[in-house]
């Protein structure tokens, strides 16, 4: 009998990039990328640069207002959330 790993999600995906793309579509406003980071339990320079990857593939944009970036997700980066969330429910 084969056994289900442990978290089948992590077969698929690079969990803390996947989590911080879901992360940010749940709430509809802007965040703070040391918000996020805690959110997805990384720290914030692993965080930056994630979201530096995001950036270059256009799934999140990044406002900035005064001394502080607020992380958006695109249009795209948003059907590629909701996709991340119904794989994790059809593998759950």
């Amino acid at each position: 009998m084969i056994q289900k790993p442990k978290d089948s999600f992590d077969v698929f995906f690079r969990r803390k990039p996947a989590l911080m793309l879901v992360a940010l579509k749940k709430l509809t406003r802007a965040r703070y990328g040391s918000i996020l980071a805690k959110e997805v339990d990384c720290t914030y320079s692993h965080a930056v640069k994630i979201l530096q990857m995001l950036e270059k593939l256009e799934l999140v944009g990044f406002e900035k207002k005064g001394r502080i970036k607020l992380i958006k997700l695109t249009k795209r980066g948003e059907e590629v959330a909701n996709n991340i969330e119904n794989i994790k429910r059809v593998i759950a």
